[in-house]
């Protein structure tokens, strides 16, 4: 069964203008490719526009920032200008081991924001959404985060109540 991936981000520019100030050599060193620093030449919109994506890919990969590197996930364009996306080390690895198998990308930036949006197909599913659900509510419930003992098929108004 093949489904979906899917991952979005949105930054401030400014964030990213005051992170090159502050670190200029740091930042672009610990989060860029060469081939992508070389690209951007130092250009806020650009860099913010493959943070943003870097962000957006680990979110389709199911990571967040654990366990991927920023370097392991690279964002140039083709000859068209069409962003693709490269996978190295343990992005790459986990890209294998949930069966993507192609990653589309769309990344825009205005005056104050930049966004990148991405897409995959996915050959293997690591939860099944019904089971998930069950799962999550045991958590809470250990955690007494959420009261209440019985059927988790109930409808959401019969829910117990959240415990604050």
């Amino acid at each position: 069964m093949t489904t979906h991936s899917v991952g979005i981000d949105m930054i401030e520019l400014d964030r990213v203008r005051r992170v090159l100030r502050k670190h200029p050599d740091r930042f672009i060193h610990r989060v860029f490719t060469p081939a992508e620093a070389a690209f951007c030449r130092g250009r806020v919109p650009e860099l913010a526009a493959r943070f943003s994506a870097k962000e957006a890919v680990m979110k389709a990969l199911g990571t967040g920032a654990r366990s991927v590197g920023w370097r392991e996930i690279e964002v140039l364009p083709d000859q068209r200008g069409k962003p693709l996306v490269y996978l190295y080390g343990g992005a790459a690895e986990r890209a294998e081991r949930i069966g993507l198998e192609a990653i589309d990308i769309s990344l825009t930036h205005l005056e104050s924001f930049a966004v990148a949006s991405v897409v995959c197909t996915q050959r293997i599913r690591e939860q099944e959404p019904e089971d998930a659900r069950p799962r999550l509510i045991a958590r809470l419930r250990e955690r007494g985060l959420l009261e209440g003992e019985g059927d988790d098929e109930r409808l959401p108004d019969e829910l117990p109540p959240i415990r604050k």
